[in-house]
């Protein structure tokens, strides 16, 4: 008699057959002056929820991580970083253009250093400045909410 099998706790690497890889960077920002505070973007869903995460986009080919997530950073939420921190990594899959996609998104800590908080990007629908204790429960997904949960640590000795 055969035993039956023991599930896999071993993440399975993604469904078979071709995919493509795709790298995004991006992160939380935060002003420290008074309260503190981060910027969060919110977007649109296919059913037409708001759904509020960190900003992030494409790395472009001359660029590093980190050059990337300061640049996606300001042109999502109108704020200039300087990063302070690497918060993870998070990655998941996705279809588009009927083939699947592996993305992987690299987000970091940043200290405002100036701008101002802009919707500009066509890409965004609204951004906001939330205080830092409520940001969690403002993010719509799970895995970016366990990265900003080491933030108040890290920002310990900061200004």
């Amino acid at each position: 008699m055969s035993r039956p099998r023991r599930p896999s706790s071993r993440r399975p690497a993604g469904p078979p057959g071709r995919h493509r890889e795709e790298t995004s960077a991006g992160g939380l920002v935060v002003d420290t002056v008074g309260t503190p505070r981060a910027a969060l973007i919110a977007r649109y869903d296919r059913d037409g929820r708001l759904l509020w995460s960190l900003p992030k986009g494409h790395v472009e080919a001359d660029e590093t991580i980190e050059e990337a997530a300061v640049r996606e950073v300001e042109e999502e939420t109108g704020i200039r970083g300087r990063i302070i921190a690497p918060l993870g990594a998070v990655d998941y899959w996705f279809s588009a253009d009927r083939s699947r996609v592996h993305k992987t998104v690299h987000h970091h800590l940043l200290i405002a250093v100036g701008g101002a908080l802009s919707d500009g990007d066509v890409e965004v629908a609204e951004v906001a400045w939330v205080p830092l204790d409520e940001v969690a429960d403002r993010l719509a997904y799970a895995d970016e909410r366990a990265l900003v949960a080491k933030v108040p640590e890290l920002l310990t000795g900061t200004a």
